[in-house]
C-alpha cells in the first residue's frame, strides 16, 4: 500500500470492536489518525493514534460538522498510486498516502426511529464527512481499504495477519459494500425528507428504497429459486417485519408473504378477529367476543383448505383457542400476546411457527406506497386503505338491508378487499362461509364460494370485490338463499343488475368503490 508507512483513517459512531481493530492495525505497522470521541477511545485502549485536526493543521469546528473536509484527508485517500504525478504532488504538499478507511456513519436511522424524535435531531444526525470519506476510499479501492462495518474486522485482521496487506479482491468487495451502505443511507435520509417537506407529491421523480436485509430463506416461492427477506429500515407500521418468532421451523418465503395477507385482514377488525390464510388468500375469517368461538367459526368456513394454513389472531391467544389451532396442521401462529399455557400446547407442535406481533390489535395500516416489481420496472401505488360505514352505501334495490344483513355486508366487504380478484365472499353472522378467489370469471367464483360453503349459503350475503357485469350472479345469488348483495356497481348492465336483485327480492347495495387485488 503506502511507500513508506501505512496510514488508516478510524472515524466509528459505533465502537464495537474498535479496541481489538486499533491493537490490530498498530501490531501491523498502521499509524492511526482519528477524530474526538473515537480517538479518545482508541488512546484508552492504549494504541497511539493522532487527532485530524492534528494531522491536518485545521480544528474540528462547527459542534463537529466539520472534522474530515479536508484536502489533506482526502487527497491521502483519493491519490491515485499508479501516477507519478499524483503521488509527487501529494509528497509535494506534505500529503500521506491514506491506505486505509475505517467509517461507520451517524445513526439516523435509528435516530428517526426514536419516539417523538424532533426535526432538529434528524437533521443533526445526517452523516455528511462519513459518506464522503467512504465514497473516497471506495472509488480509489485500487489502493485503498474502505471498512464499514465491525462485521469486516474480523476479516480485515486475518489478511493482514496471514498476507501483510489486504487482497485486491477483498478491497473491491468491501468497495461494493461501501456503496451499497451510502446508497441505503442517502435513500434513507431522502424518504425521510421527502414525507416531512414534499408529502403532497406521492410519487418522487426518482424513486429509492432502503431496505436491510432481515434473513436469507432456505428458497424462494419454489424449491428451485433463491430467497432473502428485506426489512423496511424506516417502517412504523404494524407489520410481519416486526414479528418475532418464538419457535418452530425457519419461516419461508410463502409463509412470510401468507403472514403479511392475515396480518393485513386481521388488521381491519376492531373487534376479536380470526383470519386464516391459504396461498395468500382468507379462507376463514370471523369476530366474536370469544376468541375460541371466532376461531372455531373462522375454520369452519373451509376446513379443508386451511390445512397448512397461516393464523392471525388481534388478541391474546387463550388455551381455548391454542387446543383447536393445535388440533391440525398449520404453518404459522400470529398473535400480540400468547398465554403461558396457550405456548406450553402450542409448542408440542414441533415445526408450528409461533409468531409474537405485540401491536396486532393496536395498529391499522399506516398510509404509504405498495410497490410490485415487474420486468424492466416496478409498479408503484398507494395502499388500499379505503373503508366503507352504512352511511356510504346506496341501496339501490326495492329492499333495504336488516341491521344484521348491513354487519353481515359490511363484514364480508373487509374480507373482499383482500381476496384476490376476481373474489366473491359470502357471510352469514359475522364470519364467512365461502370464498371464490382469484378467478377469471366473476360467475365462477360465485359458483366456488357457494360450492365451498357446503350448504351453509342459504341466508347468508354475498360481497363482490367488483361490479357484476350481468345478471348471473344474482340469479345464481337467489337460487342459492343469499338474502342480500354488496358490490361496486358502474357495470353497464347495472340497471338489468338491480331489477334482476328486485325480482328475487334480494337486497342490493353499491359502494362505489372497487377493491381489485392481483
Amino acid at each position: 500500500m503506502g511507500e513508506c508507512k501505512k496510514m488508516a483513517l478510524v472515524s466509528v459512531s459505533d465502537k464495537t470492536g474498535l479496541e481489538k481493530l486499533a491493537k490490530g492495525l498498530e501490531s501491523h505497522g498502521f499509524e492511526l489518525i482519528s477524530t474526538g470521541g473515537t480517538a479518545k477511545a482508541i488512546e484508552k485502549a492504549g494504541v497511539k493514534v493522532t487527532l485530524v485536526e492534528v494531522f491536518t493543521g485545521f480544528p474540528e469546528m462547527l459542534d463537529g460538522r466539520v472534522k474530515t473536509l479536508h484536502p489533506k484527508i482526502h487527497a491521502g485517500i483519493l491519490a491515485d498510486r499508479s501516477k507519478k504525478e499524483h503521488m509527487s504532488t501529494i509528497k509535494k504538499q506534505g500529503i500521506s498516502a491514506i491506505d486505509l478507511v475505517v467509517v461507520n456513519l451517524y445513526p439516523f436511522r435509528e435516530t428517526i426511529s426514536k419516539k417523538n424524535v424532533s426535526l432538529e435531531d434528524a437533521i443533526e444526525n445526517i452523516d455528511i464527512g462519513g459518506p464522503t470519506i467512504i465514497r473516497a476510499a471506495a472509488k480509489n479501492n485500487k489502493a485503498v481499504a474502505v471498512v464499514t462495518s465491525p462485521s469486516q474486522y474480523e476479516q480485515v485482521l486475518s489478511e493482514l495477519k496471514e498476507k501483510g496487506a489486504i487482497s485486491a479482491e477483498t478491497r473491491k468487495k468491501l468497495a461494493a459494500k461501501a456503496f451499497e451502505l451510502t446508497a441505503a443511507y442517502d435513500a434513507t435520509i431522502s424518504g425521510f425528507l421527502h414525507n416531512k417537506f414534499l408529502s403532497e407529491e406521492k410519487f418522487p421523480q426518482s424513486l429509492s428504497l432502503s431496505f436491510e436485509k432481515a434473513q436469507v430463506l432456505r428458497y424462494g416461492e419454489n424449491w428451485h429459486q433463491e430467497a432473502c427477506f428485506y426489512k423496511d429500515v424506516i417502517s412504523t407500521s404494524c407489520g410481519i417485519g416486526d414479528a418475532e418468532q418464538l419457535h418452530g421451523k425457519e419461516i419461508s418465503f410463502n409463509n412470510i408473504n401468507d403472514a403479511n395477507a392475515a396480518i393485513e385482514l386481521v388488521k381491519e377488525f376492531e373487534e376479536t378477529a380470526v383470519v386464516i390464510i391459504k396461498h395468500a388468500n382468507p379462507c376463514g375469517t370471523a369476530v366474536n367476543a370469544n376468541l375460541s368461538v371466532a376461531f372455531k367459526n373462522a375454520l369452519a368456513c373451509d376446513s379443508t383448505s386451511a390445512f397448512g394454513s397461516v393464523i392471525a389472531l388481534n388478541r391474546e391467544c387463550d388455551v381455548a383457542t391454542a387446543e383447536q389451532i393445535a388440533a391440525f396442521f398449520n404453518e404459522i401462529v400470529i398473535a400480540p400476546s400468547f398465554e403461558k399455557k396457550a405456548l406450553d400446547v402450542l409448542k408440542k407442535k414441533k415445526n408450528l411457527r409461533i409468531m409474537l406481533l405485540p401491536c396486532l390489535g393496536k395498529k391499522k395500516t399506516e398510509p404509504g406506497l405498495e410497490v410490485k416489481a415487474v420486468e424492466g420496472g416496478v409498479l408503484v401505488q398507494t395502499k388500499d386503505l379505503l373503508l366503507l360505514n352504512d352511511g356510504e352505501l346506496k341501496v339501490v334495490s326495492k329492499r333495504k338491508p336488516s341491521e344484521k344483513e348491513l354487519k353481515d355486508l359490511l363484514f364480508g366487504w373487509k374480507i373482499a378487499k383482500h381476496t384476490k380478484s376476481n373474489a366473491i365472499v359470502l357471510v352469514k353472522d359475522l364470519a364467512s362461509v365461502g370464498v371464490g378467489a382469484g378467478q377469471m370469471s366473476r360467475i365462477d367464483a360465485t359458483e366456488i364460494a357457494v360450492k365451498k360453503s357446503n350448504g351453509r349459503h342459504k341466508g347468508s350475503v354475498l360481497a363482490s370485490d367488483a361490479f357484476f357485469p350481468f345478471r348471473d350472479n344474482v340469479d345464481l345469488a337467489a337460487k342459492s338463499g343469499i338474502t342480500a348483495i354488496i358490490q361496486p356497481g358502474g357495470s353497464i348492465k347495472d340497471e338489468e343488475v338491480i331489477k334482476a336483485a328486485d325480482e328475487h327480492n334480494i337486497v342490493l347495495v353499491f359502494t362505489g368503490v372497487r377493491h381489485f387485488r392481483h
